[in-house]
């Protein structure tokens, strides 16, 4: 199973439609999961044309994503426990927001976003994964997301980068 990860598009302040780079990579996954910070609804819309989507609401997000997707989810897929938050809030990072929320849980990854900034690290057994943003690099080098691989044998996720967002 191939799955795309984005987080923080923040559309259509960002980008009136997804970067190029971004609808071509995503092009085949099976499933795209968005870390929050849509802002605008229509996004789902835009990516379920490639895929399937699930996510879940960031802190700039409305009432109906929130509704939608709700804001913390763990999902199970290929037996492999997947956590989702956006990261938000106060007194602590993105990454350790992320792995609070989900300690209790004991899963294989957790994708977290809010921060922008591309992350990836095994903490304590599991692997913490912000994909960065696809439309908003703020001091980051390049846009970036992510890329899933989830078999029987295990996973592994690894970052995508681009420089032009048009």
């Amino acid at each position: 199973m191939r799955i795309g990860i984005i987080s923080d598009t923040h559309m259509p302040a960002r980008g009136r439609k997804l970067p190029d780079a971004l609808a071509q990579g995503l092009q085949g996954v099976d499933l795209i999961l968005h870390a929050g910070d849509w802002t605008d609804p229509r996004v789902a819309d835009e990516l379920e044309k490639i895929a399937p989507v699930d996510g879940i609401a960031g802190n700039n997000d409305g009432a109906e994503i929130r509704i939608r997707f709700g804001t913390l989810k763990l999902l199970h897929l290929k037996g492999k426990k997947i956590g989702m938050i956006h990261g938000d809030g106060f007194r602590m990072s993105a990454e350790r927001r992320a792995r609070e929320a989900f300690r209790n849980v004991n899963p294989d990854l957790i994708i977290f976003g809010h921060s922008h900034v591309p992350y990836k690290e095994v903490l304590d057994g599991v692997l913490m994964f912000n994909p960065g943003s696809p439309t908003d690099k703020r001091r980051q080098p390049r846009y970036s997301y992510g890329i899933l691989e989830l078999n029987d044998v295990g996973l592994s996720v690894r970052h995508h980068f681009y420089t032009d967002k048009s």
